[in-house]
């Protein structure tokens, strides 16, 4: 679910460049903290996944190895912090960020994965009131993107050059600007997704690297619309996700990039209210979106459901979506896609705080948590 910085409900989900993996037919049950929540997932090329959030108040890698899940101690980057997002290069190169609490607001928080242990990595923190870190995503061992908001709802973009992050200029058209999600195919592509508020209220917010700039793009959208999660897989083919207004009236909400202008794509809105917060792709042809089902116009912790829709190369339409914990009080706020035939999505159950995890085994979701099986030290 969103954090509030600011006033302002962030998006967590983010989506890395999709890669190929060897598929299981069920993946077997994780063994993950009782308390907890993910917010984000990637998979690396070989099958390596991970999933990041936060559990007891600590920044929380669970990893997946091809047979289990597992939890692998966060050495130091945050004893109280909260991962949103993770990138993977391959098994033994992953970045995860999100922001440490402090008094005198956030700070960012960057961490790497070498293939044994992560390790916290200096980062800029330019906001006057704090900088939170919602979306990452990586191109190759020199080349990262973070990006987010300083605690006066102003853009950050931060890159890694292979020794350092620094800050990177962007735009911030609005009153109020965040940024929630990052995908890049290349040195010279890469996308960024959020909201900007003016006096009229809240609009979408896409802004495009070239090579050597950020620039705003024009994007779909009125007032209450906001984008939370983008991916790519070419310069000529991108989806970016969220949603049109607040719990109450919410629908979810899809835009395609089709190498000249963005536009709406049409989608399932099955609940009372939708919100999407996840997207991934493998191609053309394949595409997720997960987040959130309401079923009631009671909106709160017992009328949500998971909610999945799929694109097929011709039309988004839903799918089956188990909710391992509670039928009406389950979220999804990430996905992460490795071919047709593998995917993972992550989440909560918002009335007790477990995490969720579900696969995607080429033919069905199914569970793959275990929130009583305990694998913490």
């Amino acid at each position: 679910m969103p954090l509030l910085l600011a006033g302002a409900a962030a998006g967590m989900a983010s989506v890395t460049p999709a890669a190929a993996a060897t598929a299981g037919t069920q993946a077997p049950r994780a063994s993950v903290p009782f308390s907890g929540q993910l917010n984000g997932a990637a998979v690396a090329p070989g099958g390596t996944v991970w999933a990041v959030g936060y559990t007891s108040g600590e920044a929380l890698p669970e990893h997946w190895n091809g047979k289990n899940w597992t939890f692998e101690q966060d050495l130091n980057a945050a004893p109280s912090g909260d991962f949103y997002s993770v990138a993977a290069i391959s098994a033994g190169n992953a970045w995860a960020v999100g922001y440490l609490p402090g008094d005198s607001g956030t700070a960012s928080l960057i961490a790497h994965w070498n293939g044994s242990a992560w390790k916290r990595v200096t980062s800029p923190n330019p906001g006057p009131d704090g900088t939170l870190l919602s979306g990452v995503a990586a191109v190759s061992a020199d080349n990262a993107w973070a990006v987010g908001q300083t605690g006066t709802q102003k853009t950050v973009i931060l890159h890694w050059n292979g020794d350092a992050w620094t800050r990177v200029p962007s735009p911030s058209p609005g009153l109020y600007d965040q940024l929630f999600g990052v995908t890049a195919t290349s040195a010279s592509n890469a996308w960024t997704v959020g909201e900007t508020q003016d006096t009229t209220g809240i609009h979408t917010l896409i802004l495009h690297w070239n090579g050597k700039t950020w620039s705003q793009v024009p994007s779909p959208g009125g007032a209450g619309f906001s984008l939370h999660a983008v991916t790519a897989t070419s310069s000529s083919n991108a989806w970016a996700v969220g949603t049109t207004g607040d719990q109450s009236a919410s629908l979810g909400f899809i835009l395609h990039w089709n190498g000249t202008a963005w536009t709406q794509a049409p989608s399932p809105n099955p609940g009372h209210s939708d919100e999407l917060y996840g997207v991934a792709a493998t191609g053309t042809g394949n595409a997720w979106a997960v987040g959130t089902e309401y079923i009631s116009p009671g909106i709160g912790p017992l009328s949500s459901e998971t909610l999945i829709l799929h694109w097929n190369g011709a039309a988004w339409a839903r799918a089956a979506s188990p909710n391992p914990f509670c039928s009406s009080c389950d979220s999804l706020d990430g996905v992460a896609a490795a071919s047709a035939r593998s995917a993972w999505a992550v989440g909560t159950l918002n009335l007790g705080g477990e995490v969720v995890i579900l696969h995607w085994n080429g033919t069905s979701w199914a569970n793959s948590t275990s929130a009583n099986l305990l694998n913490y030290p």
